[in-house]
Formats: structure tokens, sequence, C-alpha cells
């Protein structure tokens, strides 16, 4: 019962690839591990043969799987922090195959997490979680949302019992490329609309040309892809370019985490070099 990509709703190629990847950093990086995560791995149980796939070449990949298990370990974080403040309502845009909710129960189950996608996908991730016995707990909503049908996340998420008198931890990863410059803007202007104290952390693509020579080539590869497959990469930002996007949406403060900042603060010491590529995929944190 794996994912099949002519499986009706399975998950796109992408949400498959990072999944996998986050199960690779566990199976050939030595430890600690940044983030332990199988479950995606369980979910799309992709058959036995799946570390020998192009996409998963532990050489190449190096730097993406990095910049990944990275980026959710530092989401992980700020919102295990920001839930030992009080703060208790989680918001995953584009959701795919995370698996906060399954790997740390101890905090999930203290807040709300609201998880939003497309129709399809998430459908066949409720009925994996559900094969696999995790199930689906009452604090664990997911909103399905139409896009092509003109639904907006933010409409579904309070019919889905989301309250806006209360802050939240709101997160968008590895989605940004593939909106339009004002389609972000939008986002951006919702999240700002909250409740004083929410909080936004999405990644963003900077250029291509500003990227090292370790990874502007699977970066180009991965634009080719996404083009060819009717995704294309829409927009990218130079760091002053988001947090100027930020600030014009109304949100009280805005930073960026550089890659060197994710460096400093989870791959310091490794033997083995591992660490996220500068000027790829960084993030922003931004405040209401």
């Amino acid at each position: 019962m794996g994912s099949d990509p002519q499986e009706d709703g399975a998950p796109d190629s992408t949400a498959a690839r990072v999944a996998l990847w986050r199960a690779l950093h566990r199976e050939i990086d030595p430890p600690p591990h940044i983030l332990e995560d199988r479950v995606g791995l369980a979910l799309l149980a992709p058959g036995d043969d799946w570390r020998n796939r192009g996409d998963m070449d532990p050489r190449f990949t190096r730097p993406f799987r990095a910049s990944i298990v990275a980026r959710a370990r530092f989401i992980e974080d700020l919102v295990a922090e920001q839930a030992a403040r009080g703060l208790d309502q989680y918001v995953i845009l584009g959701a795919g195959l995370d698996s906060f909710a399954q790997r740390r129960p101890e905090i999930a189950s203290r807040l709300k997490i609201f998880e939003i996608d497309r129709p399809g996908p998430q459908a066949w991730k409720r009925r994996r979680l559900q094969e696999l016995g995790y199930g689906l707990p009452g604090w664990l909503r997911f909103v399905p949302v139409d896009f092509e049908a003109g639904q907006t996340w933010w409409d579904a998420l309070a019919g889905a019992g989301f309250d806006r008198g209360k802050p939240a931890v709101v997160a968008s990863t590895g989605v940004s490329m593939y909106l339009t410059q004002e389609a972000n803007a939008a986002t951006l202007r919702h999240v700002a609309a909250f409740a004083p104290g929410s909080m936004f952390a999405m990644t963003f693509l900077l250029p291509l040309e500003l990227a090292g020579p370790e990874v502007r080539p699977g970066l180009e590869m991965a634009c080719q892809g996404a083009r060819a497959s009717g995704t294309p990469f829409l927009s990218f930002f130079a760091p002053p370019a988001i947090l100027a996007l930020a600030r014009a949406a109304g949100f009280g403060s805005a930073r960026h985490v550089p890659a060197a900042e994710l460096a400093a603060r989870y791959f310091q010491g490794r033997a083995d070099g591992l660490r996220p590529p500068d000027n790829a995929e960084e993030l922003l944190v931004a405040q209401v």
C-alpha cells in the first residue's frame, strides 16, 4: 500500500522526496541526527530498493537533505518553545507528509494542529495513518483546500475550528517557490492579520545565481524538473526583499534565518561536515 504514482491522491514526487530524504538522514548520516523521522517512509512504503533511486544518491543529496532536516528541526523547536509559553494553535500550510503530530505527541497533544493540503493527498495520508495505527486524534485537524476551485486556506481554517482570537504558529516549508509573488504577499498579509503573538515561519529560495557551486547544479535540475512536471518555480527572494514583503504585509518584526545560523545551531562539531548550503533555501520568521 505504498505511493504508486498512479494511485489516486498519492503525494506528489516533491513531497515523497522530502520524506525519503528525512529518512535517509537517519539511515546514512552518523549521529547525532538532526531529526529522527521514518514516519514518511512508513506512509510511502516505497519498497526495499528506494535508496537506489537516482534522487537518493548519498553524495548528490547531501546538502539538500541537510537543509530539509535543518528547516524541520528549526520549526519544531520554534513550535515547542511557543507551546511552552502557552500558545496552543499550530497551522501547517502545504503539510504533505509532515509527521510532527506522530513523532512528537507529548507536545502535539497539547496543541490544536491544523494541516492544510489539497484534498486528494490529504485523504491518502488520512487513510495511510489509519492503516498504520496512528489514527487521527481530535487535536489533529485535516483541512482540505481545493485551490483550483477557488477555495482559500484561511476560510477553510475558520471552518475547521481555528480560533482567530488566539495566537498561532504558522509554518510553510517548500511552498513559496511554487506561488506567484502576489500569492506569497497575500499569504503574508493573512497571517499578519492573526492575533498578536502569532508567528510565521516560511522557507524561501534565493535567486539561483547566489547559490554556491556545490548546490547550484542540483537547484537548476530541480527547477527544470518542476517546470517539466507543470509546477514551475515562480518566486525567488533575496533576503532584503522577503523582509520588506513581510513588513509591508503588517508584521511587527521579521528576521532572516540564514543557513549559517542553522549550521551553528544544529551541525556544530560534526566530524562528517554535514551542513545546509548557504544561499539556497533559507527561512523567514515574522511575528505579529
